[in-house]
């Protein structure tokens, strides 16, 4: 496999005195033409990251030693002509929850078996979208904060970084994947993984200026992977560009038998897919979260102006109303914490206090629900899943705002007022395909995203949509001016 360019590729470079490439597509382009080799491209971002993580909480731990080796050998294997594709020789960030083998797992949280990822023979393993990305030469430079167990909010108490936004370092990135979000948006590396249980790749990519994918259910192997809430849970990437995201996806994507949840089906040519064109798709906008009183009037100014986009460009754009948005989104953040308190349960009752606060709010209510009432959310959303497919029936895309305001700032964040701000749940419900893309800053500086979902097992539309949209704009290209005046 070789590597493939967009149009945008000579734009994609830093403003900062290291010139580093901003999206992976660059990066690619750079690695096969002689301007970066994986080594020297992989220290550069290690360079940022001893200036940066101190500042923004990107970084668990750090695999410096074993990425420059992955890197050394990335560039041996290109220069004999071994070629993996887009991803070989490019730095990846791995959201702590994540298995990989040169080191333990902790999900931000003290609670967790030190042996999780460790087979029976004592040896640590990786988690099989980890495999995936070391078949296709990734550089893998660390595990990325999250927050406790991919759910809550940052809560110093227990010792582990905070993370903020690369944007406005008083703000939050979103959560839970706030590392790879903040790290990918600082350039500490190229790509990452999060994951998306009821928002958590969406929200810190709209939060990140970054585009991120919680692709079908059951289309990536979780194998590895610490739960949340065992049947809405998701591994994604997080990239700048819809593009590298689509590289990201075609590797990471397909069926694995050690996941119960993994669905066997052919993964579709992502990257082939994207035609530079979004003519004639046709296209439905729920228009009515912008007069919500809790919408930023930023927010909705910039969904209308990139719903002009569409228009432009050729889309055929429909105002429609999404059916059982409050029950859909009600019966993910019920189900969720159902099924957290599945899987934490006993330690909750041996170990309390060492949750964090917000870990025991969150999950804990899941300790005052019934079996009655986990069996409602799933009737709610067998019943969302089919007036889903039926408005799928007259359109291949549906948008709304990705949240209802800008990023949050990073004291004194709560839980309730963040989940009445995410526009993310209802489509972790259904199980659909729903990708954050950036819109623009608000008149504060701050990004916000424009959300993007599709038919079950059609992410090739939405990264389509998503590419001819980036090619039209410059949103993901913008920079941090907060960043930029750090590198200087």
């Amino acid at each position: 496999m070789t590597a493939t360019t967009s149009k945008s590729t000579a734009t994609a470079i830093s403003a900062a005195p290291d010139g580093l490439p901003l999206t992976i597509t660059a990066a690619a382009e750079a690695l096969r033409d002689g301007t970066f080799t994986s080594v020297s491209l992989t220290q550069a971002v290690q360079a940022r990251s001893d200036t940066l993580d101190p500042l923004l909480g990107t970084y668990i731990s750090r695999l410096d030693e074993a990425a420059l080796d992955a890197a050394a050998a990335a560039d041996a294997e290109l220069a004999a002509g071994v070629d993996r594709g887009l991803l070989h020789g490019i730095p990846l960030g791995i959201k702590d929850i994540i298995a990989t083998r040169e080191g333990p797992s902790t999900a931000q949280s003290l609670i967790l078996d030190p042996g999780f990822g460790t087979g029976p023979d004592g040896d640590r393993y990786d988690a099989v979208v980890v495999q995936r990305l070391r078949a296709a030469g990734a550089v893998l430079t660390g595990k990325t904060t999250t927050t406790e167990y991919a759910i809550g909010m940052p809560d110093e108490s227990k010792g582990f970084p905070t993370p903020h936004n690369a944007y406005d370092l008083d703000f939050w990135p979103g959560g839970s994947s706030s590392g790879t979000g903040n790290g990918v948006a600082s350039g500490q590396f190229l790509g990452g993984l999060g994951t998306d249980t009821g928002g958590s790749i969406r929200m810190p990519a709209a939060w990140s200026n970054l585009s991120g994918m919680k692709q079908t259910f059951g289309r990536v192997p979780k194998s590895g992977c610490v739960p949340l809430g065992f049947s809405y849970d998701h591994i994604g990437p997080l990239t700048r560009s819809a593009r590298d995201a689509a590289a990201m996806l075609a590797v990471l994507a397909g069926h694995d038998e050690s996941d119960a949840c993994s669905v066997n089906r052919p993964v579709d040519d992502y990257v082939g897919a994207l035609t530079g064109s979004m003519a004639g798709l046709k296209v439905g906008v729920d228009l009515s979260f912008l007069d919500w009183a809790a919408c930023d009037p930023d927010v909705a100014g910039l969904t209308r102006d990139a719903v002009a986009v569409f228009k432009d460009a050729g889309a055929i754009v429909t105002e429609v109303k999404l059916p059982l948005w409050q029950e859909l989104c009600t019966a993910t953040m019920c189900g969720l914490v159902i099924e957290g308190m599945a899987y934490h349960r006993g330690d909750f009752r041996s170990r309390w206090n060492d949750y964090g606060r917000p870990t025991r709010l969150s999950i804990g209510q899941g300790m005052f629900m019934t079996a009655a009432d986990f069996v409602q959310a799933q009737r709610v959303r067998r019943v969302g899943v089919r007036a889903v497919t039926e408005l799928f029936g007259q359109y291949d895309l549906l948008i709304t705002p990705t949240t209802l305001v800008p990023p949050l700032p990073v004291d004194n964040l709560d839980f309730g007022d963040l989940i009445a701000s995410i526009l993310t749940p209802y489509w972790n419900a259904t199980g659909n395909p729903a990708m954050s893309i950036p819109m623009g800053l608000t008149s504060g500086g701050l990004p916000v995203g424009l959300q993007l979902a599709a038919k079950p097992f059609d992410e090739a539309t939405i990264f389509q949509a998503a590419d001819a949209f980036q090619l039209l704009t410059d949103h993901h290209l913008v920079e941090s001016a907060a960043i930029l005046e750090l590198l200087s």
